[in-house]
């Protein structure tokens, strides 16, 4: 449903990034203004990503008093499409950052592991979701697509100009980097 393929298709894998990036560059009106998000995805294998984006948006209330969404989890409907993936993945880690504090959640689907926890983070501000896709849940043989060039993260609805963001993906497999946008 929130990929536009059944999970038996080839292309589920790819629709699953394609979405997460879309809504990151898309995101929830409350958050940030379309275009507005700098955004990097690393693929690290066939069913395994990354995605990193500039808005600590679960820590708007503090870092000692985390948004949850869904089940306790950092991912809640501001993040539907990273909770989406989630969903499909043997293992999720969640991270948020910003102000030099930091705090992480691991998921098994959608469903935490624990309480989040705090790391020591990255300078800046950000979220990164980081998903190992479930193969179970795909078609036999179902990758990440390596032609990272077609990958439309706008959609048709998308009538904004473009802004100061950015998707810059990188594909490990082969080296590969992408910008978008």
């Amino acid at each position: 449903m929130y990929f536009g393929v059944p999970r038996d298709h080839p292309a589920l894998a790819t629709r699953v990034l394609r979405r997460v990036l879309a809504h990151a560059l898309h995101p929830a009106a409350r958050l940030a203004p379309n275009h507005s998000r700098r955004i990097t995805a690393v693929i690290h294998g066939d069913l395994a990503f990354t995605v990193t984006d500039d808005l600590p948006d679960a820590l708007d209330d503090g870092p000692d008093r985390p948004r949850l969404g869904y089940y306790g989890a950092l991912l809640g409907p501001d993040r539907w499409a990273g909770a989406a993936a989630a969903a499909l993945s043997t293992r999720a880690l969640v991270e948020v950052w910003r102000d030099g504090h930091g705090i992480r959640q691991e998921l098994v689907g959608i469903r935490p592991t624990a309480q989040p926890a705090g790391f020591a983070p990255p300078a800046g501000a950000g979220t990164r979701v980081a998903c190992t896709l479930d193969p179970a849940c795909f078609a036999p043989g179902s990758a990440i697509t390596t032609d990272l060039d077609g990958l439309d993260l706008h959609g048709p609805y998308c009538e904004e100009p473009p802004g100061p963001g950015a998707v810059t993906l990188r594909d490990l497999r082969d080296g590969r980097e992408v910008r978008y946008r």
